[in-house]
Order: C-alpha cells, then structure tokens, then sequence
C-alpha cells in the first residue's frame, strides 16, 4: 500500500488559501485571445494613464456598463470584454497606459481598409478620452485572395515590411507609419487559418505595435538628458583638473561645493529618468517575445517586421541604454571626486586642528606662568594688608598696657608667619581647582 495521502476538492476548499492565490491563478488567463472570422475590421487605442487617469478611466467604463445594462467590471480586473450591439470592446489596463480594442461589423465586400477607420471610431466616443493618445492601429484581416497587389500600394514601399507566419498559413503587413486619419495600418491575410490561430496572431500584431511605441517614450527622454550629462561631465573634467593644482582648504571646500551641487543635479536626472528606461526595456523585451511566438518567415523582396524593427528601433533602445549607463558611471564618478576632496579637506582640518592644539597648549603654559606670578603677588599683597591690620591691633594693645612687647618685634614675627600660611593657603585652593572633575 502506497503512503501518500491523497486530498480531493473537499479537502483542498477547507484550506486556508494563500491571500493572493486566485489572483496568480487567474493571471496567466487574464489576456485570452479570442477567436477571429475573415474578415473582421479591428480599431485599437492606446491612452496613457498613469496617476489617477487610471481611476477616472475605470469609472467612465462603469458609467458606460451601467447606461447598457451591462454587468461592470470588478475592481480588481484590468481585462474586461463586452459585447455593444454589433461591436465587441476590449478594456485592458496596465501600470501606464490603457487600450480599447474595438471589434466593429465589416462589409464582407468591402476591400481592403475600406470604409476608412474615423468613419467606424464613433464607439470610442462613447467614452471620455482617458489620456493623450499614444497607439491608434487600424487592422484589417481579409482572406487572401480577396486581396490583390495593387491594393498594398496604400502601404509606403520604403518602410513596408511584411512576413509570413511560420506555417505558411498568413502573411500579415505594415509601414509603421500613421496615415493622414494618424491610424497606422496592419493588413493580416488569411491563407487558412483557423479562428483561434487568427485571433492570436491580431493580439500579438496589436501588442507590438503598442509595445513598440511605448517602448521609444524613452528616446525623448534619453535626448532630454544628453544635453546636462555632457555638461556634467566636462564640469567634472574641470573640477578635477583644479584639483590637481589647489592646496588651500578654501579652495578644496568651494570644490567640494560644487561636485555636491553637481551630484546633486545628476541624481535628481537619473532618478526622473529610471522609470521611463526601465519601462522601455520592458516593452522592448515584450517586442521581442511577440515576434519569436509569432515565428516570421520572410517574404521575397520585403523585410520581415523583426528584421525591420531591429534596424529602426534598436538604436533608439542602445540610445536609452547608453544614457543610463552614462548616468550611473558619472554618478560614480562623482562620488570618487567626493570621497577624495572630502578626505583632502579633512586632512587639511586635522593639520589645522594640531597647530590649534599646539597653540592652545603654548597659551595654557603661559596662563600658568601668568598664575603662578599672580599668586606670587597675590601672597605679597594679602601679607601687606594683614601685616598692617595687626601693627594697629599690636600698637593699640601696647598703648594700653596689655601688650608688654616692643610692637616692632611683634611684626617682625608676624610676616614671616602670616605669608607662609597666606601661600600655604593659596595652594591649596589652586590643588582643590586642579582635582575637582569637570
């Protein structure tokens, strides 16, 4: 008999489920694609959201669902389907941007992109604009022989690039480029595909063209940028050429001013800017992962979309990638020059310091000095005042008789004794002041 112990659905509802388990769960099938007939007329949007965009954006889809009749989206979805008429909407929100995917009714006799997209984008009026607009596509899926060569001449034939999907089954297309309604066009044909494989391969056509463009939001930024960090660096150069030549604390410490300010400055550009590069190799990555699913074969005469988006996008990418990696050796830079001024100026300070010792020590032996001829004159001085006091109450005392001494004699002994004790004294007060603790 086996000793394992086997738990059935019972048993595993009356477990305590981890907090986030049904959201892992659920995420790996939070994006299904949805299966596509030829020919089908897709409009997507892409807005961006971030802040509370994403919150505004979310309440009007809730407005819109309850004007419908529709069941809502539950707050903790991002994905959301639903059906308006003859139009099927998709709603999915990310951490920056949202999309609306739009299905809307074809003219199975129409041809290809006909009528024009701003003529079927009434549904996306039905919402207010969540953000500035930074993706519009309009894809068009027609079978193959529906469409003729003549009809790829809307395409521009310097940046047309197109390639067949591994199996041979479709051949999809595209410029990269906006057409005077602003729609960047992408023509899918079907050679037999099923409706599940067709639906797929518009998810990852519609996620490149997004990605891709979210993706170079941060060359702008990357050009913003060069600018302040060639100045940064040719400061650095020139502070550290000054350090070279400068000895005095004055001028170490206004340096160290400026590489503060200068760090300062870099930093404040590094963390602007780390969201944006971040996010840019993100979605490049993501570029990239939909293009190897989607597995191209290349058409004769015309590069495939990977080979065309490596030679455009990646240098923009290298850009992003260089500007960061510029940012943080600067930074490092700086902090070396930092760390080396500060040691100077703290050297330059303790050097100050021992001759402020030393001079502090060469003032206490004089005080010293001073003291001890004070308390030298101290002495003389009290001796004289009591020696006086006591010559009156001695010859007052041998006027009256009680004093049978001559009184010069009296005092002739009386100031040896009185200045000892008066010294004696003295030291001693001077000893208490000495050992008594701070």
């Amino acid at each position: 008999m086996s000793n394992e112990v086997l738990i059935g659905d019972s048993e595993v509802a009356r477990l305590a489920p981890h907090p986030l388990r049904t959201a892992v769960l659920g995420e790996v099938h939070a994006r299904p694609s949805h299966p596509v007939t030829v020919p089908a007329r897709i409009l997507h949007f892409g807005f961006e959201t971030s802040g509370p965009r994403a919150a505004a954006d979310r309440a009007h889809l809730i407005d819109l669902c309850k004007s419908r009749g529709l069941p809502p989206p539950p707050p903790q979805d991002k994905h959301f389907r639903m059906s308006l008429g003859g139009t099927v909407l998709r709603w999915e929100q990310h951490s920056e941007f949202t999309t609306y995917t739009w299905d809307v009714p074809v003219d199975p006799n129409a041809g290809a992109f006909h009528p024009s997209a701003a003529s079927l984008a009434a549904p996306m009026r039905l919402v207010p604009q969540p953000g500035p607009l930074l993706v519009a596509v309009d894809l068009n899926v027609l079978a193959d022989d529906e469409v003729r060569t003549s009809q790829l001449a809307m395409f521009d034939s310097v940046s047309l690039a197109m390639a067949e999907i591994a199996d041979g089954n479709g051949l999809y297309a595209t410029d990269f480029q906006a057409n005077p309604e602003g729609y960047v066009r992408i023509l899918l044909l079907d050679r037999g595909m099923s409706p599940a494989r067709i639906g797929s391969t518009v998810q990852h056509l519609l996620d490149i063209e997004t990605y891709r463009n979210l993706a170079l939001l941060g060359l702008p930024e990357a050009q913003r940028l060069s600018p302040s960090i060639n100045a940064a660096e040719k400061r650095l150069a020139e502070v550290t050429e000054r350090m070279r030549s400068a000895t005095d604390l004055s001028d170490n410490n206004q340096m160290l001013s400026e590489l503060t300010a200068l760090a300062a400055e870099v930093e404040a550009g590094a963390a602007a800017s780390l969201f944006r590069f971040g996010a840019s190799r993100a979605y490049d990555e993501i570029v990239t992962q939909r293009l190897d699913s989607i597995g191209e074969r290349k058409t004769p005469g015309f590069p495939t979309w990977s080979s065309f988006l490596v030679r455009r996008m990646a240098p923009a990418m290298r850009t992003c990638m260089a500007t960061e990696a510029r940012q943080g050796a600067l930074s490092l830079r700086l902090a070396r020059a930092a760390n080396l001024l500060r040691t100077r100026v703290d050297v330059e300070l303790e050097q100050q310091n021992q001759e402020l010792l030393k001079s502090m020590n060469a003032r206490t032996r004089l005080q010293l000095r001073l003291q001890t001829t004070v308390e030298g004159l101290s002495v003389a001085a009290i001796t004289y005042y009591l020696t006086g006091l006591f010559s009156y109450l001695v010859k007052a005392a041998h006027e009256t008789g009680a004093l049978h001494v001559e009184p010069g004699y009296a005092i002739a002994v009386f100031v040896p004794l009185a200045a000892l004790t008066i010294w004696l004294r003295v030291r001693h007060i001077r000893r208490s002041h000495i050992n008594e603790p701070m």
